[in-house]
């Protein structure tokens, strides 16, 4: 399930997918006015926790002040043991809030990892697969060569997530062939997320860019269209310790036979 960040897109006619196809085709498949988004949505991470810890911050600084005239308060009897404990645990647990969240601000700000055994920059191997549908085929080969992601990748991704149905809806949401959350099919230009071509580009181009922004790790960008990249950031660049996501990573990385692209097995 790619994950959202963003608003829902609204529908458009069926044929919507065969003018998006044209354009790709016209302009080289890039549309540059849309910002990248995987990359806007790690920094858009970031900017929270530091707004975050800015507002943790703030509330030690009120509650200390809140401490001190307690204690002023107990020291003249004016007030019980009980509310001095509890000024104490409030102030306790405030401070513990601040150092987590400066400990997920550390996480990530970390590098993303060096590629272990997988490259961004994939190309198509020799595997020998089909959907059942020539046209879906075709443009899983179409988008996967134009943005440089291994047209064999994707099939496996979009079996895991759709079963290859353009009707598949999920209870949380996402929809269509490669299974776009609503908010994640707007960030790229998805109008219909149930037309084929809109889905396989949209979905094509966001695994891209979760390559991209993970060096190429295959693992950690399957985690961040399950999961979203901003979890994978969370959990210091690891699968996050989420059953579903790992047991999605699993189940690609098996179908997919590797975890290094064809292009890297060429230079070993």
């Amino acid at each position: 399930m790619a994950q959202e960040n963003g608003a829902a897109a609204s529908p458009v006619p069926e044929n919507a997918g065969v003018n998006l196809e044209k354009r790709a085709v016209t302009s080289g498949g890039t549309d540059k006015s849309i910002v990248t988004a995987a990359s806007a949505g790690a920094t858009d991470y970031k900017s929270n926790l530091n707004s975050l810890a800015t507002l943790y911050q703030n509330e030690v600084q009120k509650l200390q002040k809140q401490n001190s005239q307690s204690k002023d308060l107990y020291g003249q009897g004016l007030i019980s043991r009980v509310e001095i404990e509890g000024s104490d645990k409030s102030l306790a647990d405030a401070r513990a809030k601040v150092e987590e969240v400066a400990r997920q601000i550390a996480e990530a700000n970390k590098p993303a990892p060096a590629p272990v055994n997988s490259s961004s920059d994939l190309i198509a191997s020799n595997q020998v697969w089909s959907t059942g549908n020539t046209r879906v085929d075709g443009l899983i080969r179409y988008y996967g060569n134009n943005y440089g992601v291994d047209p064999y990748l994707i099939y496996c991704l979009m079996s895991q997530e759709s079963k290859f149905s353009n009707k598949a809806t999920s209870p949380k949401g996402a929809q269509g062939l490669m299974q776009l959350m609503p908010g994640t099919a707007a960030r790229y230009g998805v109008m219909n997320p149930y037309d084929m071509a809109q889905s396989i580009m949209g979905g094509t181009r966001y695994l891209k860019d979760l390559l991209k922004m993970f060096n190429g790790r295959v693992d950690l960008a399957l985690a961040g269209y399950n999961a979203g990249e901003n979890a994978v950031i969370k959990h210091g660049y690891t699968v996050p310790p989420y059953d579903e996501t790992r047991n999605y990573v699993k189940l690609i990385i098996k179908r997919y036979g590797r975890t290094t692209t064809p292009e890297q097995k060429a230079k070993s």
